[in-house]
This record gives C-alpha cells, structure tokens and sequence, in this order.
C-alpha cells in the first residue's frame, strides 16, 4: 500500500509531455488508484476536450506506475510495459480542461511478464472510460 505521495516520475518510464498520470494514491496486491488533472497544455487536448488516446494512455501508465511503485519498494530499476491489447473499450464522455480524474486498475491475472487489468477513469463520480488491458513488462 502507498504510504505517502511520491513523485510520480519514479514509478514510471514516461516522460513529459507523455506523462498521463499526477499522482500514486493507493496500491496493494490487486488494485492501484492514481489521479491525472486534465490542463490545456496536454498534447491530446483537442477543443478543450482530452481525447481518447490519452484516456487508454492513462489507464496504462496508471498500470505501469503500480510496477514501477513495486520495483521502486523492493529497489529494482521501473521495467518498461508495453500494451499488447486492449478489449472492449468504452468511452462514455471525454473530460474537459481542469477536470479531475481518478483512474482505478484491478489485476485479473498476471503471469511470467504478462498481466491482464481492467481498468476505468471516473470524472465527477462518473465512469468516463473503461477497458481490459493485457500489458507486457520487459526483462
């Protein structure tokens, strides 16, 4: 479980202007949570709305900070992840500039370096996004 905030930047491989994620909140042996402010100079911003690609971009890097705070706790370099797929993806609505996100990922399976996650953004208690993800950890 995270205990305090911590620079997002190392847990991790992203760098700006890629970085879709702001903040770790919560992660344990199954669910991670993290938080993504959504500001005007975000390059997925079109029309004052973050479109789609940023969405499942931030679905994965909120996946890939979950390794990376893992990595980080046990003093191991934060591994590269790669999407191999992504399954029934929804978007319900695309946030606008200032808007808050909160992004909650739960392991379905993980195997050897492949995990399989469901994940979902929610806005204003809304859902917004959702979608399964199986992600390749490089070794």
């Amino acid at each position: 479980m995270v205990k305090k905030p911590a620079d997002i930047l190392l847990y991790i491989p992203q760098r700006a202007p890629f970085v879709m994620v702001d903040e770790l909140v919560y992660s344990d042996e199954t669910t991670t949570v993290s938080k993504f402010l959504v500001n005007a100079q975000n390059i997925f911003i079109e029309d004052d709305y973050l479109q789609v690609p940023a969405l499942v971009e931030n679905i994965a890097q909120t996946a890939a900070a979950r390794a990376g705070y893992i990595s980080h706790t046990n003093k191991k370099p934060v591994l590269l992840g790669y999407i191999g797929a992504i399954k029934n993806l929804e978007i319900f609505f695309l946030p606008k500039i200032g808007a808050g996100l909160v992004t909650e990922i739960t392991i379905v399976h993980h195997i050897f370096n492949v995990t399989l996650i469901s994940g979902k953004i929610v806005c204003n208690n809304k859902v917004i996004a959702c979608c399964e993800m199986k992600i390749f950890i490089s070794k």
